[in-house]
């Protein structure tokens, strides 16, 4: 019974480290995360304000020149069926998987060891 307490109070002692330590790191993973949102911000509130620059004189807003959906529809059927017959083009590699030959071997055993058996039960030892 002297053992199975000695267990027990092991058992719970290192559970608890664990959990402590776990505890632990909890506690300095949210620190580090409340001093960065701290410094993040202290940071956002001495950055100077974009008001303040000289804005630059407002340039003529480029275009670009929308894709109609007719000929987006064609170029789209058309990359498709150049993928696709590359894709028909390309054939699998034949390729035969060697079997271990320690499982041949064991296979040949087994049905050795069987049609002995069967011959020993008939009697045609």
């Amino acid at each position: 019974m002297a053992e199975f307490m000695e267990g027990l109070n092991l058992t719970v002692l290192g559970v608890t480290i664990v959990f402590t330590v776990l505890a632990i790191l909890a506690v300095v993973l949210y620190a580090v995360g409340w001093a960065e949102r701290r410094l993040v911000e202290k940071e956002a509130k001495t950055a100077p304000s974009p008001a303040s620059t000289p804005a630059p004189a407002p340039e003529a807003k480029e275009e670009k020149p929308a894709i109609p959906p007719r000929d987006l529809a064609v170029i789209t059927a058309a990359v498709l069926a150049y993928t696709a017959e590359k894709a028909s083009q390309l054939r699998p590699l034949p390729f035969k998987r060697k079997i271990s030959d320690s499982w041949r071997l064991y296979g040949l055993q087994t049905q050795m060891e069987d049609v002995e058996d069967f011959n020993y039960e008939i009697g045609k030892w």
